[in-house]
């Protein structure tokens, strides 16, 4: 279980990736490019905080 949750905030970051893509390919309007960002800084600081609290 620590090694998914050690990973958690990157595959947040990947799902705002994904919601990018979406908006390039598919539909582009402003609430793709919100939940994108929403989601990439949301995964950065819950890698770091993630990240700092579980031991290896």
């Amino acid at each position: 279980m620590k090694t998914i949750l050690k990973y958690l905030g990157a595959i947040i970051v990947l799902l705002g990736v994904v919601a990018l893509a979406i908006y390039y390919y598919v539909a582009p309007s402003n609430a793709w490019l919100a939940v994108g960002g929403c989601a990439m800084v949301i995964g950065l600081l819950a890698h770091i905080i993630i990240n700092h609290y579980i031991q290896d």
